[in-house]
């Protein structure tokens, strides 16, 4: 009975200590979705192979004369689905602390877009990405849409598009560009690219993009009646310099000569447009 009781309180011990270490680990395993990318690779550093997504982005993905890219939403859903997902997958599987920035950017960017597209290829058809509403608290509900859900996973941590875009990228990064990343399979939004982002190319790629969104009446429509531009810009004015007058320096930066004439002792924005039809291929 003597060793019992004296046993028992190197028992309760023990027991504590482990008790104590699992939660803390636990506690070190609970990182953040931007915990995932707060540390970037230095030096030589892991490349992503985003070929297949490139692959993908190149059959279904079609520009049209009016500077929209289109998407074969129907072909994509019978021909590329199930390599989507899992290029996805394989996404999901990458280490982000392997990358550098460049890197994580484009993986990101990529996961992003490529999310987005099977979200609604698991919907399709549908005429608006607004009309998939698959929870994610009471604002995704009331809004709408699939942004708030937790619909990947990377190293054990749950994440929503938002907190890709809205957790990850802009805070991170502090890219305008970002917005010229991330394709919300929208009319309204900036083109969903015919080729991945990749670290080798990313600020051609970024700026490419930008030029094309804001040449595009999508982005930038001078009128007889005033500026009218993307709600983008109002919905995130203060990564464009926060007001309007930073609204109209950042167009003029990637303004093509004759949309910069137009701008021109522009000095205010008449009004916000943005189109939620979904980008589907016109048949």
């Amino acid at each position: 009975m003597h060793s019992e009781i004296a046993g028992r309180p190197a028992r309760v011990l023990l027991l504590a200590i482990v008790v104590l270490s699992t939660a803390f680990g636990s506690l070190a395993r609970a990182e953040t979705p931007q915990d995932l990318f707060a540390k970037a690779a230095e030096g030589p550093a892991q490349n992503v192979d985003h070929t297949a997504w490139d692959r993908l982005l190149k059959s279904y993905v079609h520009p049209g004369p009016d500077g929209l890219n289109r998407v074969d939403y129907a072909a994509f859903k019978s021909g590329g689905h199930a390599a989507l997902k899992d290029y996805i997958r394989r996404l999901e599987a990458v280490d982000p602390g392997t990358l550098d920035r460049s890197e994580q950017f484009a993986l990101l960017a990529n996961l992003y877009n490529a999310k987005t597209v099977d979200i609604v290829l698991d919907h399709y058809p549908v005429k608006s990405i607004k009309d998939i509403s698959l929870g994610g608290g009471l604002l995704g509900v009331f809004t709408g849409g699939p942004w708030k859900a937790k619909v990947l996973e990377m190293k054990g941590v749950a994440l929503s598009l938002d907190d890709i875009e809205h957790g990850i990228l802009r805070p991170i990064f502090k890219d305008a560009r970002v917005h010229y990343a991330v394709n919300c399979a929208s009319v309204g939004c900036p083109n969903l690219g015919t080729e991945a982002f990749t670290g080798a190319k990313l600020d051609a790629q970024l700026d490419a993009a930008a030029r094309a969104y804001v040449n595009s009446p999508r982005g930038a429509d001078p009128r007889p009646d005033g500026l009218v531009v993307s709600s983008i810009y109002k919905w995130y004015e203060p990564d464009f310099g926060g007001n309007e007058k930073g609204v109209i320096a950042h167009l003029k930066t990637y303004a093509d000569p004759d949309l910069a004439q137009k701008l021109q002792g522009t000095t205010s924005i008449a009004d916000y447009a943005y189109d939620w039809l979904l980008n589907d291929i016109k048949r």
